[in-house]
């Protein structure tokens, strides 16, 4: 049984279990955003969600606010990025699926220190990158 009283300090957390956090959290910001301005039915909403939550997607949104980053959250970054990984995405490079490991470990740790509003700047980087695209 999990002692749900217990609390692992962020500095002690894998980036593997930052990064299990992190996925959530981009794929709830990519499906709010979508469904909030737009009224496509869920096969279309789900055809735009996943290049943006793909590893290439998230390689590409690393590219987008690597400038924006502190010198924390590039570690946090690079920690995520070189964390070992038995498997590789089929549809991406190794260098895509460690990247997106690594935004996945950053929001993971942001979101675990309660820093939806850095979240949130971050993402407009991001969502605004894939716009362009």
């Amino acid at each position: 049984m999990i002692d749900l009283e217990y609390q692992v300090p962020i500095q002690e957390q894998s980036p593997l279990n930052l990064a299990f956090v992190g996925d959530s959290v981009l794929e709830l910001l990519v499906r709010h955003r979508l469904a909030a301005h737009s009224r496509l039915p869920v096969g279309k909403l789900n055809a735009l969600k996943v290049p943006m939550v793909s590893a290439h997607g998230q390689y590409k949104a690393v590219e987008a606010i690597l400038s924006a980053l502190t010198e924390e959250e590039t570690g946090v970054l690079h920690r995520g990025r070189n964390a070992s990984k038995a498997t590789v995405a089929k549809h991406a490079t190794v260098e895509e699926y460690r990247s997106s490991t690594g935004l996945e470990a950053l929001l993971g740790w942001l979101f675990l220190q309660g820093r939806q509003e850095r979240i949130q700047e971050l993402f407009e980087i991001i969502w605004t990158a894939q716009q362009q695209d």
